[in-house]
């Protein structure tokens, strides 16, 4: 079986693809209409977010088996059409989840701490301890809005913390001994901290809006280490201005496309809200890299090569 990878990843993957018998094409250049020209010929594909998998791209994969997605989401891909098409769909949730969790507990408690203030204070000669006064995580409540693989290892990280863990999920019966799982209404009249763990789903886009927002009982925190368009940041920043957000932590943004770096391109405008976010002392930024940790870059691909092993032999 020939398999086209299509992003560079860990080589770990290549490897042991190799050993199993596997025959390994990289192309981490070719155009997409290149690409369309020649991907008859493979049996499998891997997968990160270089280009979108759609009809047109599928209907020229006329012998292919498996797509691999490096990663959580499925976005990128026509997920209907492929499965219509009989092609095997693979993602990695599970090789990046305490990566993930990791980076949203430690962005809460930098918010919590005020620890990017403090330290520009420090180093520029400033040492205002009252202001600096933070938070602790103990007797707050936490709600996680999607409990899979993300929210479930952010909810044990937490069980740590003397605090209530609170967890909103479109299925049934989710909840754990480390989370309590109530309806969207009660979440939001009790959390003190809103983290998002959700795929970017229709029903997911634009979610926390104004209206989300307002409809939250108390000023919260917010936390986002899912996907940027899950958020309308107009709506955020309104609520930073006024209060009702009382800081956010966003490791992805609305406005990010195949790259984030497109956002500081020569010739993009950058948008109002995000100049606004990039100057507020109670946010923090990260460039979508909360599951791009060394040891999750070996994780996703062992899980990826563990998925596809298990479904497809080489003789």
């Amino acid at each position: 079986m020939k398999i086209l990878h299509l992003d560079s990843n860990h080589p770990l993957m290549i490897q042991e693809l190799t050993k199993l018998g596997f025959d390994n094409t990289e192309d981490f250049t070719s155009p997409k209409a290149e690409v369309e020209t020649y991907i008859h010929a493979f049996d499998g594909l891997i997968i990160r977010s270089r280009f979108t998998i759609d009809k047109a791209f599928l209907d020229k994969a006329t012998n292919l088996k498996f797509i691999g997605r490096v990663g959580a989401g499925l976005e990128n891909i026509d997920v209907d059409y492929a499965e219509q098409k009989g092609v095997k769909l693979y993602n990695a949730p599970e090789g990046n989840r305490n990566a993930v969790s990791e980076h949203a507990l430690g962005m809460l408690l930098s918010l919590f701490n005020k620890l990017r203030t403090a330290h520009n204070e420090v180093v520029n000669g400033q040492w205002r301890r009252e202001a600096n006064r933070g938070y602790e995580i103990e007797g707050k409540t936490i709600g996680l809005i999607g409990y899979g693989n993300t929210g479930k290892a952010m909810a044990r990280k937490l069980s740590g913390f003397d605090c209530e863990v609170l967890c909103y999920d479109i299925l049934e019966k989710v909840g754990d001994e480390n989370a309590r799982q109530v309806g969207l209404k009660e979440l939001k009249s009790r959390a003190d901290v809103i983290s998002l763990h959700t795929p970017q789903t229709p029903e997911t886009l634009g979610m926390i809006n104004q209206e989300f927002i307002d409809s939250v009982a108390r000023p919260f925190w917010f936390i986002n280490t899912a996907r940027g368009k899950s958020v309308v940041t107009n709506d955020l920043v309104n609520g930073l201005k006024s209060g009702k957000i009382m800081g956010a932590g966003l490791d992805v943004l609305e406005y990010e496309k195949t790259s984030f770096e497109d956002l500081f391109s020569a010739d993009h405008q950058l948008p109002e809200a995000f100049q606004y976010l990039m100057k507020a002392d109670n946010v923090l930024l990260s460039p979508h890299v909360a599951g791009w940790t060394f040891e999750s870059h070996i994780k996703l691909a062992q899980t990826l090569v563990d998925k596809i092993s298990g479904d497809f032999k080489v003789s």
